[in-house]
Formats: C-alpha cells, structure tokens, sequence
C-alpha cells in the first residue's frame, strides 16, 4: 500500500491496516523488518509529529482490538531525552477536537482507555494520580467508563471555569476519581534495541520487556483499542496544583526505529 511520507515521498507500508499520520517533513521510512519514523528539528511553536496507526478512518466504536491480544515489537531511538513525548501501544484516541497526541481532528473527545509504553519529557506531566509516575519513560494503563462522547458536549460551555484554580484542582479529583490508572519508570537506554510486549485480558495487563515482567496490573482498560505508534515534540500537564499548559518544544533531529511488530489475538 503505497504511502505519502512528507512532501512528496513516497514509502510502502507492508501492514495491511496501518496508515502514517505526518506533520511537513516528517517522514516514514522502511527499514530492514519494519520502519522508521523522524521529525525534523525546529522550534517551539509548531508542533511535529511522526505516526503509524490503524485507527485514522474508523469511528471510535468500530477500533479493531479486543482482549485477549498479545502486541510486540523491537524499538530503538535516535538518543534519550527527547523532547516531547514518543510511545507505542494500544488507545481509543481520546483527545478529540485536535487536542494533540495525534488525535483525530473533528472526533469527540472521550475519558481515555489505554495500555502502551510512554515517554513524556519535562513539563509533561500525565497522571491523575499523585503516586505514580507522571513523565519519563513509562509502562501505564488507563481504564474509563465508555461513555457516548455526546456526554461531554453540555460541560463545554463550562470551560471557563479553568481559569479557576479551585475549580482545576477540583476537576483533577473528580476525574481521577472516574479514571482507574496504573504506571510504572522503566529504566532502559532506549538507544539500544529491546523487545517490548503487551498481553491485554480483560482484566490484567502485562507489561514485558527483553523476556521479563515489569508491571502486572488488573487495571485493564475497555476496549474497543487501536494500535498508535509515534514520535512528537509536545507537551501538555495537569499537575496537582490544578495548573494546566501544553505547547510544543524545541527538539533535535529525531527518530524512533521499530520493527518485528506484531499484534496477535489469544
């Protein structure tokens, strides 16, 4: 299936249902056994994405993915410490309305349903929860009611209520009180080649890495999911002061390799 990567070239994706989702010269490329996936260096203010995903034309009820489903594959990055955030896994694309993280512009935005390995550089700051990791690289699980996205649309007119203080404080708690979420760091030099896994039941999550366990968690997240890889400069946090701010940073030259990718029903 031939592909547009950038401005005018053209790439082939071997994966029958993946589709790149780019940002001006940002690219695709075809590797040995896979692909890899850059974004040209460049200030803030402008955001860069490089994607592959399985979900660009479908509705957030017709995802692929149910449990049980082992996802695997082999990454490496260009350097550590990339600004931004990069991942891979599983989601239902919750951030809507072209809120970023590759969301689908126009689509509704939903409480979030995930499990994926996910680094966020400073000022990222992404948990609900002030005992687990919120940025660096981690392996993390979010779990939410799917509720019909319509639900949302009589608070939009509320919304500016965030520029409250009290109230942002209050909405984190009342949000984390809905959204179940387990995370873990993973220390790795993720210059390097390593084997990531995924195994999804309906009520555990597995995360391995290189053949071992690092997280088991029965905060399994509701399907129906689809498959998201990626590499940006952006951040966005919700801290526990209730502050809110996202944007995008200055980043390098940078490139995230995968290859031997596989995602397989039980």
């Amino acid at each position: 299936m031939p592909v547009h990567a950038g401005y005018n070239q053209v790439v082939e994706i071997s994966h029958p249902n993946l589709s790149p989702r780019l940002t001006p010269a940002a690219g695709v490329l075809p590797i040995t056994g896979g692909w890899r996936l850059s974004i040209p260096p460049g200030t803030g203010g402008a955001y860069r994405l490089a994607q592959l995903d399985d979900y660009a034309h479908r509705s957030r009820r017709s995802f692929p993915w149910d449990p049980p489903l082992t996802f695997s594959l082999q990454v490496r990055l260009s350097h550590p410490g990339l600004p931004g955030t990069w991942g891979f896994g599983l989601w239902n694309d919750p951030f809507g309305l072209s809120l970023g993280f590759g969301g689908k512009a126009g689509r509704l935005p939903a409480l979030p349903n995930a499990a994926w390995f996910f680094h966020a550089s400073k000022p990222n700051y992404l948990s609900l929860r002030d005992d687990l990791p919120a940025r660096g690289f981690l392996a993390a699980t979010f779990r939410s009611p799917n509720w019909p996205s319509i639900l949302f649309t009589p608070a939009l007119p509320g919304l500016g209520l965030l520029a409250l203080p009290p109230f942002r404080r209050w909405l984190r708690r009342a949000v984390g009180s809905i959204v179940q979420q387990d995370a873990v760091s993973v220390g790795l030099e993720v210059q390097e080649w390593h084997a990531y896994q995924i195994t999804w039941q309906s009520n555990t999550v597995r995360f391995g890495v290189d053949g071992g366990t690092i997280l088991e968690t029965d905060v399994s997240p509701n399907p129906p999911l689809a498959l998201v890889l990626w590499l940006d400069n952006q951040f966005a946090a919700w801290e526990p002061s209730g502050n809110i701010h996202y944007g995008t940073l200055e980043n390098p030259s940078a490139w995230l390799e995968l290859r031997a990718l596989r995602c397989e029903r039980l």
